[in-house]
């Protein structure tokens, strides 16, 4: 089942982030984070668990970002993260938004859902605030990409 994230959710979901970006998957995200920005989170829940997570961030009015995509390490191959990046791009079309942008280290993932490659400097400055703040910066290997919605 797919859901919007709850409050009680954030440890799970933070364990679940940072368990992958140890592995260097992802960004890891703190608790405050979370809870900062828990309305943008949607999770897949199994049995009383999250297996996995993903988070649609509104940056402009015609533009919004997915972030924080990741499934359990067990579940993955069962079409839980096509589910979920599915989930997200219909909600950027129910706020009718244009563009979506993610940041990822596997972009060949994205091409699949019509993510084009496009140069990191096409997106707003304001995205670079989080960047800042990031054990890899300045020397991120992120590659940005972008869908633009239709009709």
């Amino acid at each position: 089942m797919i859901r919007k994230a709850k409050i009680s959710d954030v440890l799970n979901i933070q364990n679940l982030i940072n368990t992958n970006a140890e592995k260097g998957y992802l960004l890891p995200r703190s608790r405050s984070y979370l809870y900062e920005n828990i309305r943008d989170f949607w999770v897949v829940e199994e049995n009383n668990q999250i297996e996995g997570c993903i988070a649609l961030h509104i940056v402009w009015e015609d533009l919004a970002e997915i972030k924080s995509l990741v499934v359990r390490q067990e579940k993955r191959g069962q079409g839980l993260g096509k589910k979920l990046v599915e989930r997200a791009i219909q909600e950027a079309r129910e706020y009718k938004i244009k563009k979506i942008f993610v940041l990822t280290y596997i972009p060949e993932y994205f091409l699949k859902f019509g993510f084009i490659p496009i140069d990191k400097s096409q997106l707003p400055h304001k995205i670079w605030s989080e960047c800042i703040n990031c054990p890899k910066f300045p020397n991120c290997q992120e590659s940005a990409m972008l869908k633009i919605l239709g009709e």
